[in-house]
């Protein structure tokens, strides 16, 4: 079968050896797979290992075979993979087992995958393939962000810095099905004018001075991912006694910020990575409910995994990133 991997220190096209069920395992043959900025790095985590490795942590499918012991999925049903491997139940922190799909365990950017029957669930109905195959990973961790971590609530505000992002548009789209206010930050126009067609009360320039730009607004909750480049603005426009989580850091890992400033503000902080099954399932009934769709920015053919990389590294997409594998 045709995979993309990593070999000796360079992505490729590749062709590999058929998976096979095991017990309690399932083989999906793949009709999509999310590309997510984790898949950027593992190259270099990975380095010069000569052995091949398939990379990919999203994707969705048909079930082609199922081994010994499975009983809650058989041939022929869709279903969409749950990237975050061996964690059930909702909890304060994933569990030591946890580990994410696409390293070390082959990943979803080859035809074929088996995994584990307890990594699946039936995939809506109403999605197209592209859609189901990337919204797993950004899904889940933008929903354990907003509502298990940072316990937003109808009219709550909440503000974005960076809108394009496979998460900002799945946490856009959620908040405002609970009836919040959604404030976003982008250096580009069409970005926040796209964020404002998906639901968006506001769209500010990133560049902006956001305490002048935000005075007339009641912060209650940040969601940031870029890190040490907007920590401190963000914390400048919480409200006091406001809550700001971090799930990610594309800029700086460290940052400075004035502890007494801190504690005097009585401000919340919180640290979010993924999420559970459990949660998992609660965005798919919340998603279903609602009927909301993931936001498809560009699907690259399989044999162009390469160009569908660059596209994301260079931070011009509006949502996700999708490779299409067999339809």
């Amino acid at each position: 079968m045709k995979a993309f991997v990593i070999e000796s220190g360079e992505l490729k096209l590749k062709d590999m050896e058929e998976p096979k069920a095991k017990p309690g395992e399932v083989v999906v043959s793949l009709k999509a797979a999310g590309v997510n900025r984790r898949d950027l790095g593992l190259i270099k985590r990975y380095g010069d290992n000569p052995s091949a490795l398939i990379i990919g942590s999203d994707g969705a499918g048909v079930v082609e075979s199922v081994g010994e012991d499975v009983i809650d999925f058989t041939a022929g049903d869709a279903v969409i993979i749950n990237p975050a491997l061996r964690w059930y139940t909702n909890s304060e922190a994933p569990p030591p087992e946890f580990d994410i799909l696409g390293m070390p365990d082959h990943g979803t950017f080859a035809e074929k995958i088996a995994i584990s029957a307890g990594q699946l669930e039936k995939k809506p109905r109403y999605l197209s393939w592209e859609e189901a195959g990337s919204l797993a990973l950004p899904g889940v961790t933008g929903y354990r962000s907003l509502f298990t971590k940072g316990q937003l609530k109808k009219e709550d505000t909440l503000f974005i810095p960076g809108a394009g992002s496979g998460v900002a548009t799945f946490l856009i789209q959620f908040a405002k099905s609970v009836g919040a206010r959604v404030i976003v930050t982008s250096r580009s126009e069409e970005k926040r004018q796209q964020a404002e067609k998906i639901g968006a009360d506001r769209a500010i320039p990133t560049d902006s001075d956001w305490v002048r730009e935000l005075a007339d607004e009641k912060i209650d909750l940040v969601i940031d991912s870029v890190g040490g480049a907007t920590f401190n603005r963000s914390l400048e426009v919480l409200k006091k006694g406001g809550r700001i989580v971090i799930f990610g850091a594309t800029t700086e890992d460290n940052v400075d910020f004035n502890l007494r400033q801190f504690f005097y503000g009585q401000y919340q902080l919180f640290g979010s990575t993924m999420g559970s099954r459990e949660e998992l399932r609660d965005m798919l009934k919340h998603m279903e409910a609602t009927t909301m769709r993931p936001v498809i920015d560009k699907a690259f053919p399989m044999d162009q995994a390469q160009e569908a990389f660059d596209h994301l590294a260079s931070g011009s997409q509006f949502g996700k990133v999708v490779l299409s594998i067999s339809q």
